[in-house]
């Protein structure tokens, strides 16, 4: 890789690094436009970690190469940490001291004046919702309280490039909305945003594009329409009355979708990826003759729908495992939330 691509925030090129026999980043390419959201999704232990403190100068690779807004991670580090900041999985500020005086603390060790770092700290507390949290120590902050003001912490001086390590790990599904707000407000503002996660419904809700890694490879990457599109044209989702035709149901869509059918752990639910087929016969048009199909056997529906697969359905086709329950708990989390 001889320069950096113009309107590229980072590239890669056969990323890796190892730790003794384990080969956590093995040899990863990575390509995020500026002023974007780009998301990095994976289980834990995927590489995710590792591979953003290489981009971080935290780590040195060890084989590859790779560029922060055309700066060579190794060669040029100093010129990279100049213009990037680093949110990790767990908190960087001091427990002991109050939300301000962290924000002016770190203020003054980046070269703000005493009065400056004051106006500083006030705005970011005011714009993340902590003003009236602001005096109280950060050890009595809640979960949530303690990403935004570790967020606000990473942006003192705006970053062009801004890494959040699973940032909502833990917090509950209202914390995590607000994280996901910040998160938007500053891309908002020209940073682009390097966004790990293990949570599928988190990078559908923030990220532009997506790069899916496990056992430090990319398996897949793309738009969230190109993920879902790449494991079939469609997922039907049908929703049974009687849990007794269950099987007599799964049996009939196999035939008809010629198709996988994944029993969900609702009884009466069911869901299975279609694609257009060799004939040709659309997605859409295969989905109406499976419900007339399943209306002649006698077997009652109470709600049938054809859209593109979640990122759950991707994550599982392309990792060949299901999502972890913290992934499947996320996901319902926050749809309860927007129902809400």
């Amino acid at each position: 890789m001889s320069k950096q691509t113009t309107g590229l925030a980072i590239e890669t090129a056969g990323l890796v690094k190892t730790f003794g026999e384990n080969r956590a980043v093995d040899g990863v390419d990575l390509s995020v436009p500026a002023g974007t959201v780009y998301g990095v999704l994976g289980p834990n232990g995927a590489g995710k970690t590792t591979a953003v403190k290489m981009l971080a100068t935290l780590l040195r690779p060890d084989g590859g190469e790779a560029h922060v807004f055309g700066h060579d991670v190794v060669r040029e580090a100093d010129a990279v940490r100049s213009r990037v900041s680093l949110t990790g999985q767990y908190a960087s500020v001091d427990e002991d001291l109050t939300g301000t005086e962290n924000l002016v603390l770190l203020g003054r060790l980046t070269g703000h004046s005493k009065r400056a770092a004051l106006l500083r700290a006030e705005q970011l507390l005011e714009a993340f919702g902590l003003t009236e949290a602001a005096g109280r120590q950060v050890k009595n902050y809640s979960g949530g309280m303690r990403r935004r003001i570790d967020i606000a912490a990473s942006i003192l001086n705006t970053p062009d490039l801004l890494f959040l390590d699973e940032p909502t790990t833990g917090l509950d599904p209202r914390s995590r909305n607000q994280v996901w707000d910040i998160v938007r407000a500053v891309v908002a503002q020209g940073t682009t945003v390097l966004l790990t996660t293990q949570y599928l419904d988190e990078a559908d809700q923030l990220a532009s594009r997506i790069a899916v890694i496990d056992k430090g490879k990319v398996i897949a990457e793309g738009t969230k329409g190109e993920l879902k599109a790449s494991v079939g044209a469609g997922a039907v989702h049908v929703r049974l009355r009687d849990a007794e035709q269950r099987p007599q149901a799964q049996e009939l869509l196999r035939t008809v979708l010629d198709a996988q059918i994944m029993l969900e752990p609702d009884p009466v639910a069911l869901t299975a990826r279609v694609g257009n087929g060799d004939n040709g016969r659309g997605a859409s048009e295969r989905a109406s003759r499976a419900l007339a199909e399943l209306s002649h056997a006698g077997i009652h529906v109470d709600n049938f729908s054809l859209g593109q697969p979640s990122l759950d359905e991707v994550f599982l086709a392309l990792t060949d495992r299901r999502p972890t329950p913290a992934d499947t708990d996320a996901t319902a989390n926050s749809k309860e939330e927007a129902a809400a």
